[in-house]
């Protein structure tokens, strides 16, 4: 169970990254992550809600047409997000808010996004389940981060990395959320492993009504 002050201290520690986040991520972004914002956000349709959205870098990659809906739980980060909707002169609804407890009604959403930041958050299976609650019937889940690799030395080193990273700023390196996924029932439409199998990018559904 995570503790509150734990959770606080979590949440501080991303306040502290914000100034530095666009730059590590943007280098993510060019030598592992490649085109996978791209790649989730054009999926997206319909009334969209973007879990963690941080910074705002997926903003310029999602269809002029959705309307989007997005919460982070860092009000540094999400100051950022603001400024960088206002300079895209894109309508989006952020709001400070928890993965964990989604202060969303049921089925509210057509599409929900979340991308690279189930790896941080404390109790990342208790967000899955509400992202899930939150998803219309057939609606659409995208997600992507990176995960355990396909590499046993690879895995090996992630181990290691978690070490440091887990207590410091709860960042996790072995998690893969499609197990969750399917576990869940959902139906894998769009699949994608690559990077010796660090970085894994889903869409999937929940059945219709």
């Amino acid at each position: 169970m995570i503790t509150h002050k734990e959770r606080a201290r979590w949440g501080r520690y991303w306040d502290e990254h914000s100034k530095t986040y666009d730059r590590q991520m943007r280098f993510m972004d060019r030598w592992l992550f490649r085109d996978t914002r791209s790649w989730i956000c054009r999926q997206a349709t319909g009334e969209v809600l973007e879990v963690a959205i941080g910074t705002g870098l997926n903003l310029v990659h999602y269809p002029t047409e959705v309307a989007l809906t997005g919460i982070e739980l860092s009000p540094e980060m999400l100051e950022i997000a603001q400024r960088r909707a206002r300079e895209l002169d894109r309508a989006v609804d952020l709001r400070i808010g928890d993965a964990e407890a989604l202060d969303l009604p049921d089925a509210a959403f057509d599409t929900v996004v979340c991308t690279f930041s189930l790896c941080a958050i404390p109790d990342y299976q208790a967000a899955l389940r509400e992202m899930l609650r939150v998803l219309r019937p057939g609606g659409r889940l995208l997600l992507a981060d990176h995960v355990a690799s396909s590499s046993a030395p690879l895995r090996a080193g992630q181990r290691l990395l978690e070490l440091a990273t887990v207590p410091i700023g709860g960042e996790h390196f072995l998690r893969r959320p499609i197990e969750h996924v399917r576990a869940a029932g959902l139906a894998i439409e769009h699949h994608d492993r690559f990077a010796r199998g660090i970085v894994e990018r889903l869409a999937a559904r929940p059945p219709a009504a």
